[in-house]
C-alpha cells in the first residue's frame, strides 16, 4: 500500500490497536456475563433435582432445596436430615426461603423474555401478529408459505386488541371477587351474632337455673351443654363456609393476579403467553354466590322458649308459661325482645345478620312455633300502643321485602286511631271498634280453619283461613310501646277456645269498605317505611 504522508502509518496501527482492543474487551464482556448467567443459575438451582428452586425452604443450616425434593429426601431416609451436610432439622415443616423464591421467579422470567424476543425460526425481530395462527412473525416468516394468505396485524396493535379483550374477560372475575369478599363480610358478622346468641342463652340459662338449687344442677349443665352443642355446630358450619369462601377468593386472586401480571408484560411475551391467559380466564370455575343457608343461627327460641315452665314440670309443680314464643332469628332489626321472647316494642336498629328468615321490611316478628292442627290460642297486651298489628302467617310467606295484601297474611290492627282487618281473600275492612283496645285474645281452630279476634271476651272479628300450610303466630308494632304476650297457666292449657257463641257473630257487624288499594293500607298498619 502507497503512503503519502510518514505519519499515516502509525496511525492507522493506533487505529488496528485500538480496534483490536476493543474487539477483545468486547469478548472478556461476553465471556464474564455468560459466566454470571451461568453462575446465577447454578447458584438458583436446587442440590437434589439440580433444576431451579420451586417453593424453595429454608433448613436451620441455611441450606435451601425444593419444597418437593426435601419431603421425597426424608421420606427416602425417613430422617429429616440435610442432604447437603446432613444435619437434623428442627422443624417438621421447614419455612418457605421468600427472598430465594422471588430471585428465582425474576430469573426464569427474564429468561424467557429473552428468548421470546426473536423468532425461533429466522433470528428476526418479531413484528407482526398472525390473526389466522395467533402468534407473533417475523417479516421473514410473513412472506413464507406456511402463511401464505394469512391475515397479519403490527405486534402492537394486536398486543392492544387482545389485552382489550383480556381485561373484558377479567372484569367478571374482579366483580365476584368484590361479591365474595362482601359475602365473607357477612359471614364474619353471622359468625360473631351466634357468639353473641349462644353468650345470651347461656346467660339466661344460668340466670334460670339460680332459682332451682341443687336438684336442678343436672338440668341446667344439660341445657348449656345443648347450647354448646349447637353453637359448636353452627360456627363449624359458618367455619367450613367461610374456609370454603376463602378457598374460591383465594383462587380468584390468583388468576386475577397472574393475569395482570400478564397484561404488564412485554407485547411479544405477553402474545406468546396471551392464548394460556384467555384459556386460565375461562376455565376459572364459573363459582355460584354463596348464600347464607336457612337455619344458620342459634335457635334460641329452643332453647330459652318456655324454659320456666319446662323445667318446674319436672318437679311437678306448676308454673305459667307462654303460649307464643317469638322467635328472634325473624325479627325485623328495629323491633326489641325481651329476654324470655314474649315481649316486643320498637327500639334502635340494632346490626343483625340478614339471614333469610328476617323480616327487612315488616315490622314484625313471628312466633317461634307453627299451628297446623288443635286449638290454640294466646293473648296479648297492647296497651297505648297506637301502631300495632296481630295475626298468624302462612309458613313460606315472604321474608324480605314490603309484605303485600295477599301475601299470605292474616291480620288485625291499630293505625292513626283506626281498628282495621283484612285476609288474602277480603280487601282491607275498617272494624267499627269504638273504644281502644288494651287486650286482644287470638283463637285459632286448625280442623275449622278459623281465626277470630276478641277483646277479650267481645268478638271483633273472624276469618275463614283457606290455607292448608302451617300457620304461624306473629306480632307488630312500630312505636316504644311494649306488646305482651300474657302467659298461661297448665289450667288454662285444658281449656277450651273462645266459642262464636259467646259474642256477637262478625257476619252481623256493618264492615266500612275503604276505596283504596288494599297493599297500601296494609303498609301503612305496618309503617312500612
Amino acid at each position: 500500500m502507497l503512503l503519502l504522508f510518514p505519519w499515516e502509518e502509525t496511525h492507522t496501527l493506533n487505529d488496528r490497536h485500538q480496534i483490536q482492543e476493543k474487539r477483545t474487551g468486547i469478548l472478556i464482556l461476553q465471556s464474564t456475563v455468560n459466566k454470571m448467567a451461568s453462575g446465577s443459575e447454578l447458584n438458583l438451582c436446587c442440590p437434589v433435582c439440580h433444576d431451579i428452586f420451586a417453593d424453595p425452604v429454608l433448613l436451620s443450616c441455611s441450606h435451601s432445596f425444593c419444597k418437593a425434593c426435601l419431603r421425597r429426601w426424608w421420606r427416602l431416609k425417613q430422617a429429616h436430615t440435610c442432604p447437603v451436610c446432613q444435619s437434623t432439622s428442627g422443624r417438621k415443616h421447614p419455612p418457605c426461603n421468600l427472598a430465594l423464591k422471588n430471585l428465582c421467579e425474576a430469573f426464569l422470567l427474564e429468561r424467557d423474555q429473552k428468548a421470546e424476543t426473536l423468532c425461533s425460526l429466522h433470528s428476526e425481530k418479531l413484528k407482526l401478529f398472525c390473526l389466522d395462527h395467533q402468534q407473533p412473525v417475523c417479516l421473514i416468516c410473513r412472506d413464507s408459505e406456511k402463511h401464505s394468505e394469512h391475515k397479519f396485524r403490527p405486534i402492537d396493535e394486536a398486543a392492544r386488541d387482545c389485552r382489550e379483550e383480556l381485561q373484558n374477560s377479567l372484569k367478571p372475575l374482579k366483580e365476584k371477587f368484590k361479591h365474595f369478599e362482601q359475602v365473607k363480610g357477612n359471614y364474619v358478622q353471622t359468625a360473631a351474632h351466634i357468639r353473641v346468641q349462644a353468650r345470651h342463652a347461656k346467660r339466661e340459662i344460668k340466670k334460670q337455673f339460680k332459682k332451682l338449687h341443687e336438684f336442678l344442677e343436672m338440668e341446667e349443665e344439660e341445657r348449656i351443654a345443648a347450647v354448646r352443642e349447637e353453637e359448636k355446630q353452627k360456627r363449624e358450619v359458618m367455619k367450613e363456609k367461610m374456609a370454603a369462601l376463602s378457598r374460591q377468593i383465594e383462587a380468584l386472586s390468583d388468576t386475577i393476579r397472574a393475569t395482570e401480571e400478564e397484561l404488564r408484560a412485554e407485547d411479544v411475551s405477553f402474545l406468546h403467553n396471551y392464548e394460556a391467559s384467555v384459556g386460565r380466564v375461562q376455565r376459572c370455575p364459573q363459582l355460584e354466590d354463596p348464600q347464607l343457608h336457612s337455619g344458620a343461627l342459634i335457635d334460641e327460641a329452643q332453647h330459652l322458649g318456655n324454659l320456666t315452665f319446662n323445667i318446674f314440670t319436672k318437679m311437678s309443680e306448676v308454673d305459667s308459661y307462654s303460649p307464643v314464643i317469638l322467635d328472634p332469628n325473624t325479627a325485623n332489626p328495629g323491633l326489641i325482645l325481651s329476654e324470655d321472647l314474649s315481649c316486643v316494642k320498637w327500639g334502635e336498629t340494632q346490626r343483625l345478620p340478614d339471614n333469610p328468615e328476617r323480616f327487612d321490611s315488616s315490622c314484625i316478628v313471628l312466633g317461634s312455633e307453627g299451628f297446623k292442627s288443635g286449638l290454640h290460642s294466646w293473648e296479648v297486651e297492647v296497651g297505648d300502643s297506637s301502631h300495632w298489628v296481630l295475626g298468624v302467617a302462612q309458613e313460606f310467606v315472604e321474608w324480605k321485602g314490603h309484605l303485600e295484601s295477599r301475601s299470605g297474611l292474616w291480620t288485625t290492627g291499630l293505625y292513626k286511631g283506626t281498628y282495621k282487618a283484612f285476609s288474602p281473600l277480603n280487601p282491607m275492612c275498617v272494624l267499627p271498634v269504638k273504644k281502644q283496645l288494651q287486650r286482644i285474645r287470638v283463637d285459632l281452630d286448625c280442623d275449622r280453619r278459623e281465626l277470630s279476634f276478641s277483646d277479650p271476651n267481645n268478638l271483633i272479628h273472624t276469618f275463614s283461613c283457606t290455607s292448608t300450610e302451617t300457620l304461624f303466630p306473629f306480632i307488630g308494632t312500630s312505636d316504644e310501646y311494649l306488646l305482651r304476650i300474657r302467659p298461661h297457666t297448665v289450667s288454662e292449657q285444658n281449656n277450651t277456645c273462645y266459642s262464636d257463641d259467646d259474642g256477637e257473630d262478625s257476619d252481623d257487624i256493618d264492615f266500612k269498605y275503604d276505596d283504596y288499594d288494599d297493599s297500601s293500607i296494609f303498609g301503612s298498619v305496618l309503617k312500612l317505611i
